[in-house]
């Protein structure tokens, strides 16, 4: 079972039940939407690992959608992969260069749409900056220097901590699980997520100024920690 999460997108009740069953089959989690305006607030909501966005929506089309997803912060980087009846070739490239990763032309087999999403996952899991100065609000890390600087001061920070704070800057934006986490950084797989836990409360403590509000490191419910500056109300 994956425990990935996609959002399905489709006014077709028929097929948006056949395709989510589908997916559920191959062990994703599934969320439903029927037209735009829905899927824009459940997208900033759940924060999908993938959309299946078809084009064709009542209130908002496809291309608008996608559109909005890329120019929002907190939905930019989720991956999009587009449903489409549609036959002309410009359709399909308009929404290619709005931000959709990749195109399934209805009707479709389930077996290659879940190829197609699981293919869009590895890719997705693999976008790990290399960079060697990454800033993110306040915070910046030097990874030439292995350092950590808050508000222009050298974090102190165990090797644990370093760790973590890499992985999650590295993919800052994105939503990572505990177990991805706890392999990445401990090396363990399946093992007792709790430990990265206590280690996410202790960072909270040195990077973020009221760590039971955080600004840095934030909690997505069910699913894991992201890193994202959030600027508070009294800046």
């Amino acid at each position: 079972m994956t425990g990935q999460r996609i959002l399905i997108v489709e006014d077709e009740e028929a097929l948006g039940d056949l395709v989510a069953e589908g997916l559920r089959r191959h062990g994703f989690s599934v969320e439903r939407a029927s037209d735009g305006d829905t899927a824009l607030d459940m997208a900033e909501t759940v924060l999908p690992d993938l959309i299946l966005l078809d084009l064709m929506l009542p209130k908002m089309d496809g291309w608008e959608v996608c559109r909005r997803l890329r120019s929002a912060p907190a939905t930019r980087d989720i991956p999009v992969l587009m449903l489409t009846a549609r036959r002309d070739e410009k359709d399909v490239v308009a929404g290619l260069e709005l931000g959709a990763d990749d195109y399934v032309r209805k009707p479709f087999s389930m077996s290659e749409l879940a190829a197609r999403v699981k293919a869009i996952l590895r890719r997705a899991s693999r976008k790990v900056s290399t960079e060697a100065v990454i800033a993110e609000g306040p915070l910046t890390l030097d990874a030439t220097a292995q350092m950590f600087y808050l508000d222009q001061g050298v974090l102190d920070l165990s090797p644990t901590e370093y760790r973590l704070l890499e992985t999650l800057i590295r993919r800052k934006g994105q939503v990572i699980s505990r177990e991805e986490l706890l392999a990445k950084v401990w090396g363990y797989y399946g093992g007792d997520t709790r430990t990265v836990d206590v280690h996410v409360s202790r960072l909270r403590k040195k990077v973020d100024p009221d760590p039971e509000h955080p600004r840095l490191v934030h909690t997505v419910r069910g699913r894991g920690y992201r890193l994202r500056w959030e600027q508070g109300d009294d800046a």
